[in-house]
């Protein structure tokens, strides 16, 4: 009885700490889940929606233009905010009669992005309509419900080492169960 207790003892152990160096490493450096809070990214994510969020990629490269990503809040970094990638390091950006232009080495005049992924007829409107210049390790970011988000329009670029990771899957509702990809732009 005694020998019993302690073999299912001992393989109770084995499992969990089998369970834990699977568990911790893939929690902690490869995914992470997250939980919306807010409209600042409405209509494409909603206040209380799960998400999983992928934390290995950016290791290997960079976040792309439409990349949505989790960071820590550049004045506040106890929190996450959760954002799109509009403009890129080395970039300028300009937030001109509601529509939002880049300016890089291939589009030196400055370009209208086309943001299929906002409601029709929404528009971004910024706080002044100065040029903002990117730094090699900073991301302009704004959220998909312009009019209601707090993003690089009031708190400035965001710094790489500050991303968390990009959004890869929403896994709550069921119903809007949906894997994520940057989406093209058309300029």
């Amino acid at each position: 009885m005694v020998k019993n207790f302690f073999s299912f003892v001992f393989e109770l152990i084995k499992v969990v700490a089998v369970s834990l160096a699977i568990i911790i490493p893939v929690r902690y450096y490869l995914i992470q889940p997250f939980y919306v809070k807010g409209a600042s990214m409405e209509p494409n994510f909603y206040d209380k929606e799960y998400l999983i969020i992928d934390e290995i990629s950016y290791r290997f490269h960079a976040p792309a233009r439409g990349d949505i990503i989790v960071f820590r809040y550049p004045r506040n970094q106890e929190e996450y905010f959760i954002k799109r990638v509009i403009a890129l390091p080395g970039e300028k950006v300009r937030i001109k009669d509601g529509f939002v232009y880049i300016y890089n080495q291939a589009d030196p005049q400055g370009v209208k992005i086309e943001e299929t992924y906002l409601p029709a007829g929404d528009k971004t409107y910024g706080l002044n309509e100065e040029i903002i210049t990117l730094s090699a390790s900073q991301y302009y970011v704004l959220g998909d419900n312009r009019n209601s988000s707090k993003d690089s329009r009031s708190f400035g670029p965001v710094d790489k080492k500050l991303i968390t990771g990009r959004v890869l899957l929403r896994g709550w509702p069921f119903d809007r169960i949906n894997v994520f990809s940057a989406p093209q732009y058309s300029y």
